[in-house]
């Protein structure tokens, strides 16, 4: 079998593997985030888990299968590395950039619903006070 060949097997196997991993982790541990973020709706946390977890696969997939082409033909074992570890180094930078900008994102929002809940107070009004008279 030809060496190019063995070396995008490889490639496919460790990066497809790799996706599958990091997103499983970030679902299991995303969805206690999001519920929180979510204000303890969990069905609501559920779906919009299931949907980041849905786009993280299409762009992580989809830059994996982009990225299988290569510039050369593999002629020795040593191009077989060279080229597993470059192709396999850029896979995992941009699965962690798409990690930060996730947690990120959910960051942002988590602050926003801080400081909206922070602006209501805790008791409604009970009535008014008479404007006191200063001398």
């Amino acid at each position: 079998m030809d060496r190019t060949v063995v070396a995008y097997v490889i490639y496919l196997l460790v990066s497809v593997g790799l996706t599958i991993w990091v997103a499983r982790t970030l679902s299991r541990n995303g969805r206690i985030f999001l519920a929180d973020v979510l204000h303890g709706n969990e069905k609501l946390a559920d779906a919009v888990n299931h949907l980041l977890v849905v786009g993280f696969y299409l762009v992580n997939l989809g830059f994996v299968a982009l990225y299988l082409s290569g510039d050369e033909t593999i002629t020795d074992t040593r191009g077989v590395f060279e080229a597993l570890s470059t192709k396999l180094g850029v896979v995992l930078l941009v699965l962690g950039v798409m990690h930060l900008a996730n947690v990120y994102v959910l960051n942002r929002i988590r602050r926003r619903g801080a400081m909206e809940r922070e602006q209501v107070p805790p008791v409604p009004p009970q009535g008014w006070a008479a404007p006191s008279a200063q001398a």
